[in-house]
């Protein structure tokens, strides 16, 4: 069974406040092409769910095109933390020895209608802590793994130092704490800063 993971991106979909909001229509109809309707998109690259590249908080590194996709396939393990924050102590609750990719449910986004006001973030000792279990990619139920109101972005830096990829805006209400398979491919946007994805789990045998 594939349990989608994915925000349906559609418009109204909440974005960073100021950002480009989605929208969609029609370059061609088929009447004005005679064969086929053509859209066209416009959208900020951090919607919905999405995969934050380096670039998007270091002017000099890696663009999503570059990033490894091994990364964003394979075994991760989701864990549910209620807490304001999240660093070293909360995370050592939990049995995360070998796990490569993480998933983390906070609950702090409740109404995916707006954007929301304050989210549960990462501190950046969390970082050190999953590389030494051997994390490799973080991904969250929130728009960001910062505050909301951060300008330096620590988490981000941290986690790059690690190097822990960044999952962003993952719905993760319905799914239960476990094992499972994660497929989350970015696009293959050779310039950009992040990108959405289609991100989904599979039952572990």
């Amino acid at each position: 069974m594939i349990l989608d993971i994915s925000q349906p991106v559609r418009g109204g979909t909440p974005v960073w406040p100021g950002d480009t909001e989605y929208a969609f229509d029609l370059a061609w109809t088929r009447k004005e092409s005679g064969s086929a309707n053509v859209g066209r998109i416009r959208m900020s690259t951090h919607t919905g769910t999405h995969v934050d590249a380096p670039y998007h908080f270091r002017d000099d590194d890696d663009r999503v095109a570059d990033l490894n996709l091994e990364a964003f396939i394979g075994p991760a393990r989701m864990i549910a933390v209620d807490e304001e924050s999240i660093g070293t102590s909360e995370l050592e609750r939990y049995d995360l020895e070998g796990v490569e990719r993480l998933l983390i449910r906070t609950g702090s986004w409740r109404d995916r209608t707006v954007f929301p006001e304050t989210i549960t973030y990462l501190r950046p000792d969390a970082a050190r802590f999953l590389a030494e279990k051997g994390v490799r990619l973080v991904g969250v139920d929130a728009p960001s793994v910062d505050p909301l109101d951060s300008k330096d972005l620590p988490a981000h830096g941290a986690l790059r130092a690690n190097g822990i990829h960044i999952l962003e805006g993952l719905v993760l209400d319905r799914v239960e704490p476990g094992d499972y398979e994660l497929i989350a491919l970015p696009l293959a946007l050779e310039e950009a800063d992040a990108s959405p994805v289609r991100a989904v789990l599979r039952a572990t045998p």
